[in-house]
């Protein structure tokens, strides 16, 4: 059972990342604290995706030897084309697509990679967002303490109430 657990230690170091992420995401009351907790969280996701994609062995995807010459076992481009299918499923049936097929050498999928790249493009846009929008909220409100920002819109909502509705009784 030990073995089992520290054979995938990269996969409890993500959930810590990811349970750090969350917590603080959740607790803090300080926006900018919210804002690293996301990227925390969107970090510990790429590390997992990226973790599930590797192969043990597994070269670049880039035909060589044997395996460019169409020599072991496939058929050249045949054999490449239906490679790359298999490798579209994943990991797993990646490293098992090369041995079907008769490649002399395991191949990695980059299909996960190239995805976590484009995940990585849109959280740093998103964070940039984040970040503009905060700015904006502590001119706005001269902080960035969201019970505070909370406290603040309430009394402007229940004196707009009473505006609207004078002689009734306060809402709150």
């Amino acid at each position: 059972m030990l073995e089992f657990i520290l054979e995938r230690g990269n996969y409890w170091a993500i959930i810590g990342l990811m349970m750090i992420g969350l917590y603080t995401l959740f607790a803090a009351t300080n926006l900018i604290k919210r804002l690293v907790g996301l990227s925390i969280f969107q970090t510990s996701i790429i590390l997992f995706y990226i973790s599930l994609s590797r192969i043990d062995g597994g070269t670049a995807p880039i035909l060589y030897g044997k395996d460019a010459k169409g020599h072991g076992g496939g058929h050249g481009e045949e054999a490449a084309a239906a490679y790359g299918a298999d490798a579209a499923h994943g990991a797993a049936d990646a490293a098992h697509g090369a041995a079907s097929h008769g490649f002399e050498h395991v191949y990695s999928n980059p299909l996960p990679h190239v995805l976590m790249l484009t995940a990585i493009v849109v959280g740093v846009a998103t964070l940039a967002v984040g970040l503009a929008i905060v700015v904006r909220i502590r001119e706005a409100y001269g902080t960035i303490e969201a019970d505070e920002i909370r406290d603040m819109d309430l009394d402007v909502a229940l004196a707009q109430y009473a505006e609207d509705h004078p002689g009734e009784a306060n809402p709150a």
